[in-house]
């Protein structure tokens, strides 16, 4: 299989670009399956990895609807979800449930240029863990944003020092 063609961070567009991705796309949690995907959106924006929209009929947990709320300038005003997991890898239906906030949101009613992404979430990465086309993924740095970063992202991404290819 020939290597995958590097994406410069840089050359992505402002104001962010709006498009369907058929990657596949996966939410691990302690061994549960929280998301899994084809049928999703990526957002590009200069300087940041893509950010993933999944469907919410692809997650296999149920969302609660937090008081969270943020506004993009771009796509409107977020919201955010909870979610509660098993607390562990065990089948055991009397098991306890972690609930996490806060770290799943959407836009609901989004700006026009961004409408195909109602009915969809996008998660932070962490505490559960991410995956592109199988690649894990590691988080966008600081915490705010929610950039999926892969291998062949190259350039510098917002949060990080130096440019990736240094």
């Amino acid at each position: 299989m020939p290597p995958k063609p590097k994406l410069n961070v840089q050359s992505f567009p402002r104001p962010p670009f709006l498009e369907k991705t058929p990657r596949h796309l996966q939410v691990k949690w302690r061994g549960h399956t929280i998301a899994d995907t084809k049928d999703a959106y990526w957002v590009l924006e200069t300087y940041h990895p893509p950010t993933y929209y999944i469907p919410k009929s692809a997650l296999s947990f149920p969302l609660k609807q937090t008081t969270k709320s943020t506004f993009c300038e771009w796509k409107g005003w977020a919201t955010y979800w909870s979610i509660s997991l098993p607390s562990s890898s065990s089948s055991n239906e009397k098991e306890k449930e972690v609930e996490i906030k806060d770290r799943i949101w959407s836009y609901e009613a989004p700006t026009k240029p961004y409408s195909a992404i109602r009915g969809y979430v996008s998660f932070y990465v962490g505490p559960w863990d991410c995956f592109v086309d199988g690649e894990e993924v590691r988080p966008q740095p600081g915490d705010f944003y929610g950039g999926w970063t892969t291998s062949e992202l190259e350039g510098l991404i917002k949060g990080e020092g130096a440019p990736r290819w240094l």
